[in-house]
């Protein structure tokens, strides 16, 4: 016969924590590629969770450099995670990628980004800047600099008079 006292039985029915593990305010993240700066991720908020996922739930700000350490891409969304087993991660909320040597911009509600393929994916409703024209459609596949892009169902181009009013 045995039995378990209050102290016992509170141990086995505690529930496990799922909060992040560690949050830090205003985050800076740099990745380099043999010395060369290549990506800088800002953030208000990062939350790191034990499984690895990030959690951005303020935010989150990426500049892309090229080999040259100049600065030729931009994104932000309003939100963003890193599921990291899967290694992407998916920024919602008006997201928005501007390639700053075409004037090209994306903009969308939900934005794959895969680091190490560096490819943006969406299968979501896209609406593209470019040339005085705005390009819309479903779904696209663009590198990570967003020098190329194809937006993968389109439905339409509309000419602009003004640019800057889009």
């Amino acid at each position: 016969m045995w039995a378990c006292d209050d102290d016992a039985k509170k141990v086995i029915n505690k529930e496990q924590y799922e909060g992040p593990h560690i949050e830090m305010r205003d985050v800076e993240t740099l990745f380099s590629d043999s010395t060369i700066i290549r990506l800088m991720i800002q953030a208000p908020l990062q939350q790191i969770f034990e499984s690895g996922d990030e959690n951005y739930p303020e935010g989150m700000y990426l500049e892309i450099y090229d080999e040259q350490q100049q600065l030729v891409a931009t994104y932000r969304s309003n939100t963003a995670k890193k599921v990291a087993k899967e290694e992407y991660y998916i920024g919602e909320g008006n997201v928005v990628v501007k390639n700053l040597e075409t004037g090209d911009e994306l903009t969308t509600e939900q934005l794959y980004w895969y680091q190490d393929e560096a490819v943006f994916r969406t299968d979501k409703f896209v609406t593209i800047k470019s040339d005085g024209e705005l390009h819309t459609g479903q779904g696209l596949e663009a590198s990570q600099d967003f020098s190329y892009y194809k937006i993968l169902k389109p439905t339409g181009t509309i000419s602009i008079d003004d640019p800057e009013q889009y």
